[in-house]
């Protein structure tokens, strides 16, 4: 009689009940351990090759998102309702660099403005953007320092926002200084916003909105910004976010998945 094999992956209790051989497994979770990220909590993910930040800082009222620690993240609750002509509730997102002092590992940033080259940062992001009463956006925020230091306050150069959609009325903070601006193949409408004794705010909105990009260079905006005056060659790209700009709502807004890559080149 030929012994029974028993495989190491997993534990089979073999029982012969009424000329049956019945083989009886344990219950295996295919569902990976979630965190879950309420006002303004963070956690590290990949590895700590990223970070993902709820950053609620314009409203009190329950907002709370998901991660299973890959790079990625869900909003599964949200009470804000932020109406007007105001800031957003929050700004749920996953960046890579340092922000307020909190930096990711490996991020090969920050990285001198004059360095940078066509192909020096890029970026995959893709999204899930719910319709309905929402008013959100889904943008990078990508921030500049007038030096290399990361310290641990707001940076002081240029916010540099790309929208790649948004869903109700909000438009982008400042005034509109340029429309169908052309930018690798698409076109976007330009809003710049000073903020008084601290950094300004230049937006870069797509007039076609979409829900994910792939290999998006960051140097045409960054060039584009230069050309403008927004932004100094001598300055320092420090980070690198993508998220949702929460005005009300927001249940089920989602990156899919998102990376960032940066190769310095001389």
């Amino acid at each position: 009689m030929t012994p029974l094999t028993r495989t190491t992956a997993l534990s089979a209790a073999l029982l012969l009940t009424g000329g049956l051989l019945a083989v009886i497994l344990p219950a295996v979770s295919s569902e990976a351990a979630m965190t879950t990220l309420c006002n303004s909590q963070t956690t590290s993910v990949s590895s700590g090759a990223y970070t993902v930040d709820n950053n609620e800082w314009g409203s009190g009222a329950p907002e709370c998102i998901t991660t299973t620690g890959e790079a990625e993240f869900k909003v599964v609750k949200s009470s804000i309702a932020n109406g007007g002509d105001g800031a957003p509730g929050g700004y749920p997102n996953i960046y890579k660099g340092c922000f307020y002092g909190s930096c990711t590992s490996g991020s090969g940033l920050p990285i001198e403005v004059s360095t940078i080259r066509a192909g020096t940062v890029t970026s995959d992001w893709r999204t899930a953007q719910p319709g309905g009463r929402n008013i959100y956006n889904a943008a990078y925020d990508i921030w500049f320092n007038k030096s290399r230091s990361t310290g641990g306050g707001q940076a002081n150069g240029l916010e540099l926002m790309i929208w790649i959609n948004h869903h109700g009325p909000k438009h982008p903070y400042g005034s509109e200084v340029a429309s169908n601006v052309s930018i690798s193949g698409r076109t976007y409408d330009v809003f710049y916003g000073g903020r008084s004794g601290s950094y300004g705010t230049v937006t870069y909105e797509m007039t076609s909105g979409v829900s994910s990009v792939s290999n998006l260079d960051l140097r045409p905006f960054e060039a584009n910004a230069v050309g403008r005056g927004y932004l100094s060659k001598s300055w320092w790209l420090i980070s690198v976010q993508a998220g949702f700009e929460d005005w009300q709502g927001g249940r089920g807004l989602k990156t899919e998945s998102f990376s960032v890559a940066v190769h310095h080149r001389r």
